[in-house]
């Protein structure tokens, strides 16, 4: 049967082992959200490159779309008019009304033309003054965009080269740390650290208080006693001595130099 000195050290050795894992686990968080923004952003402006382009590429089509419109109407005014001269003429030597009116109806049919042709003109004129405008903005941005782009791929780069190695070996580090804890206190810990948003499981207690909720007295003599696990009862962190955490977390930046 263990003693309570046996009892004691076993729960010590777990609470120290818990503080272990918390500050690899607290270090690779911060190595993740060093880099974690960069990629999303990467991402985002990578989306609105590809839209920007897209844009650009519809307005340019359409800027070529309207110019051969407008090249091809003034052909047809051109055209037109050429006609409504050779009607004119005809009409002088038609033998009979007849005739006249069937030249009459082709001169307003060309009129017609040339009214829809300026029509066309007209509205490709307005669409290749905004497109021009709009291919100039899209431009700028797009090009604004692709600097931003790049900066953020460099300093995402040296992000990585930096955090590279250091990562690696917390991993390698945090597995050791794992084995040390008991399976119970692990998967409560794991449950604790997916459910909380700071990821913090393990919190030192300070000032009467852990994480910003203040702990009962009698807790706070359990915790320094560091004879049972003990949890917080608003969040369900596992709160320890602060000396505990702090000597922990000292041997590990000493040992590991995290």
């Amino acid at each position: 049967m263990p003693t309570a000195e046996t009892k004691k050290s076993t729960v010590e050795d777990q609470l120290r082992a818990l503080v272990r894992l918390q500050h690899i686990d607290n270090r690779i968080d911060q190595i993740q959200k060093l880099r974690g923004d960069l990629p999303d952003e990467i991402q985002d402006l990578e989306d609105e490159k590809a839209g920007l382009e897209t844009r650009l590429e519809k307005f340019e089509q359409e800027l070529k779309d309207k110019k051969v419109a407008k090249r091809q109407a003034e052909l047809d005014i051109k055209e037109a008019e050429q006609l409504i001269e050779k009607y004119e003429q005809q009409q002088l030597q038609v033998r009979n009304n007849r005739e006249y009116d069937a030249l009459t109806k082709e001169i307003e049919a060309q009129k017609e033309r040339i009214k829809n042709a300026k029509e066309t003109i007209e509205e490709s004129d307005r669409t290749l003054e905004n497109n021009e405008s709009a291919i100039e903005e899209t431009q700028s941005r797009l090009d604004d965009l692709r600097d931003v782009l790049s900066e953020n791929r460099d300093k995402l780069n040296d992000v990585l080269q930096e955090t590279e190695d250091e990562e690696s070996a917390l991993s390698s580090i945090r597995e050791e740390a794992e084995e040390q804890v008991d399976t119970r206190y692990l998967n409560a810990y794991t449950k604790l650290r997916n459910r909380l948003r700071d990821g913090r499981a393990v919190v030192p207690l300070k000032r009467g208080a852990a994480a910003g909720f203040a702990v009962p007295p009698q807790r706070q003599v359990e915790i320094r006693q560091r004879k049972h696990i003990v949890a917080c009862e608003h969040t369900g962190r596992i709160i320890v001595d602060q000396d505990l955490y702090n000597e922990t977390v000292d041997e590990m930046k000493e040992r590991l130099d995290l």
